[in-house]
Formats: C-alpha cells, sequence, structure tokens
C-alpha cells in the first residue's frame, strides 16, 4: 500500500496516536499538536450497554472522541466552530492544503489511496473522511467543511462525531436505579413522540414499536426488536427486549443493522389485547409471494398485488397495485402461475413509464404512497428474503 503520507504530511501524529488514552504520550503530543489543553469538554453515556464519548474541543478548531478512553476520532474543521472562529490551519498537517481545497486537491496533498465505497482515504489502518457542505460540491472550492480520522470505516461503522447528534441522542431513558438500564415504557414514549414529529422514522420491517411489550410480555419470541432511523445522522436504533436478560438499546449503520436477528412474529391473536387484535382486522395480511417476483396480500376482500420490475441494468424497484375484479377472478381460477405471468406483463410493459397501464395504478406513486409502503411492508415482515436470512443468524 502507498504511504507516501507519512512522508508527506504530519497526519501520523494523527493516525499512531488513535485507540490510545489520554494518558498515551503519543495521545498527549497529539493534543499539544492540536493546541494543547483543550477550550471545552463534553461527556455523556451513549446507548445501552453504554460507553462513555468524551468529546475534546480545542481552540485550533480540532476535536478529539474518545470511548471509553480510547482515542476513536479526530477531526480538522476547516470551517468556524464556536471555540476557532477561523477554523484549523490545515497546511499546518496537511502541506499544500487550504480551506478550499477541492477533493482532487486533497487527494494530492495527502497521497493515500481512496477508500473503497466513498470520498475518504486509507492511512494504513484508519480512514480520513473529508466533510462537504451539503454533503455535495466536493469539486468546488470553499465547500471543505472538515477531514475527520477513524478507525473504523465510515460506512460500516456510526460515526463518533454522532455521539451528539442533535435529534436522536437523547432520546434513551434511564431508569432512576443505582444499575442503571433502559426504562422501557418512557423510551418507548420518547422514541414514539420522535417519530411522530419526524424526528426519526420507523421501519416497518420489524416490530412496531407500539407492539413491543405486548410482544414481549407473551414470551413468545426469545428477542423483540424495533428499530427506527435518524432523519439527521442515519443511525439506526435498535430497542431490543429479551425474554431473558435486560433490554438494550444501540445505534448501528443500515448494513449492519437489517442483519440483526428477527424470529418470525406470532399471529396478533396469540399475543395482542381486544383492541390491538381488532385493528389487525382493518389491515392487509400476506397471501403467497414467489421469492424475487412478487406479493399477493389482501385487505377486507381486496387483493394487492406487488411485483418487481427492472428497470435498468443496474436497478430494479417495485410496484403495488389493486387486483380488478377480471384479474381477481383470472387468479382465482389460475392461481400462482396467473400472478407469475401478471408480474412478467408489468415488468414487460414498464411501470415506471407514463404509457404503461400499470403507471397509473401503481399505489406507490400515489398521495399515499408512503402508508401503502409502510402497511404493505408490515403485512409480508415474516416472509422477505430478508426475514429468512435473519432467521438463520
Amino acid at each position: 500500500m502507498d504511504e507516501s503520507w507519512r512522508t508527506a504530511t504530519r497526519l501520523p501524529v494523527i493516525t499512531d496516536a488513535l485507540l490510545g488514552s489520554e494518558a498515551d504520550p503519543r495521545v498527549q503530543e497529539l493534543m499539544a499538536a492540536l493546541g494543547g489543553h483543550p477550550a471545552n469538554v463534553k461527556e455523556q453515556l451513549v446507548g445501552e450497554p453504554a460507553y462513555r464519548s468524551r468529546r475534546l474541543q480545542f481552540a485550533s478548531g480540532a476535536e478529539m472522541i474518545t470511548h471509553d478512553d480510547a482515542l476513536v476520532a479526530v477531526a480538522l474543521h476547516a470551517a468556524p466552530t464556536e471555540f476557532a472562529p477561523e477554523g484549523f490551519d490545515l497546511p499546518q498537517l496537511i502541506p499544500g492544503l487550504s480551506k478550499t481545497s477541492t477533493l482532487a486537491d486533497l487527494r494530492e496533498a495527502i497521497q493515500a489511496p481512496r477508500a473503497p465505497g466513498g470520498l475518504g482515504f486509507m492511512l494504513d489502518g484508519a480512514y480520513a473522511e473529508p466533510g462537504w457542505r451539503n454533503n455535495r460540491g466536493w469539486n468546488e472550492q470553499g465547500n471543505l467543511l472538515s477531514i475527520t480520522f477513524t478507525v473504523e470505516s465510515p460506512q460500516r461503522a456510526c460515526r463518533p462525531q454522532d455521539d451528539n447528534c442533535s435529534l436522536c441522542s437523547d432520546l434513551l431513558v434511564r431508569q432512576n436505579s443505582p444499575g442503571g438500564g433502559v426504562d422501557v415504557e418512557r423510551t418507548i414514549a420518547s422514541l414514539s413522540f420522535a417519530a411522530a414529529a419526524g424526528v426519526i422514522s420507523e421501519s416497518p420491517r420489524w416490530v412496531p414499536l407500539a407492539d413491543l411489550q405486548q410482544l414481549h410480555a407473551s414470551r413468545l419470541m426469545e428477542r423483540v426488536e424495533s428499530q427506527l432511523s435518524c432523519t439527521a445522522c442515519k443511525r439506526i436504533i435498535c430497542l431490543t427486549l429479551y425474554r431473558e436478560s435486560p433490554p438494550t438499546f444501540e445505534y448501528t449503520v443500515y448494513n449492519e443493522a437489517r442483519q440483526r436477528p428477527l424470529e418470525l412474529i406470532p399471529p396478533v391473536e396469540q399475543w395482542g389485547d381486544d383492541a390491538r387484535i381488532a385493528q389487525d382486522r382493518e389491515a392487509m395480511h400476506y397471501v403467497d409471494h414467489q421469492p424475487g417476483s412478487w406479493f399477493l396480500v389482501e385487505q377486507q376482500g381486496s387483493l394487492f398485488f406487488e411485483a418487481r420490475y427492472v428497470r435498468n441494468s443496474m436497478m430494479d424497484s417495485s410496484a403495488l397495485i389493486r387486483l380488478d375484479q377480471a384479474e381477481t377472478d383470472a387468479y382465482g381460477s389460475g392461481g400462482r402461475d396467473y400472478l407469475s405471468e401478471l408480474a412478467k406483463r408489468m415488468d414487460r410493459s414498464g411501470p415506471y413509464k407514463d404509457e404503461s397501464p400499470y403507471f397509473q395504478r401503481d399505489l406507490y406513486r400515489g398521495p399515499e404512497s408512503d402508508a401503502w409502503t409502510r402497511n404493505f411492508a408490515a403485512a409480508v415482515v415474516n416472509h422477505t428474503w430478508i426475514a429468512e436470512q435473519r432467521r438463520r443468524l
């Protein structure tokens, strides 16, 4: 691996300090390079089981973040901060760089391999990830906000700087007891309020927050989990109740969250109260599916059909239609073979085109598309390909 950056820059003072404690001589050397004593220090517990996040902010415009006294991130803020009106002097550590640098300028100055799947760079086990104004404009001068150095790939782990996310970092409510832990009822209320406000979004592919406690109380599942996504930092919040263990509250990235295990969710009649069972009678219900091709669901006597279609060599999608009377009758006589042929016709028609007979019928394109997506996903939650993979974990 090309390690020109070790001699072309002073970045080893950062990378060699990562994972060290504040008392480590390499971390002390880094602190001196960043301006000595921090101008401000923030501390908080994150998640449950909890780790202590400590944020050291320097008057130079730099920042260090530790998790349980291990240095996990260093940020150099090119843009002004509360404690550094001029921002960090980037040439101090990366000669040839300035606040007006573009991505091409970064590549030339840092002289390190690009990291896969992003705009960052690999630095001998560490990662350098530039931040841009509105997450774009990296080829235009003046959009560089910061460069953050981490021990884990930003695509594979939550960013340490999101420990203090203004929207989702305070949603966990802890018990007022010596042992702490998750106050489940108040945390669910906190999450529900945030979801109603649009701050976070609840995944319909997991257990709804409203069902979490009833399902857990039934003891029919080993673990019951709700997942919610933050609209700001994009972390996935996983609130999990276990049959034999204390509840957990964890932040993960999307790929990690979707691979967490989830058992089959039992029929609501086995665990819901009368009100929840009555509500279920009005909901969509799974009928049948052909893996990778189509799903059929029913709601109060009407049949709804979701079929996958190919848009181009890089993208496929799905259309959801309500079967009309002729299609319903044809399904009654032709069964699954008819539905497979219908899915092929929809694919050939290009349902994303105005001229397709299915374009206007696609419920995912209408004004209530979000509700249709949510209700359909809840109906097939036990039957998707990813659900099968989760049950194998």
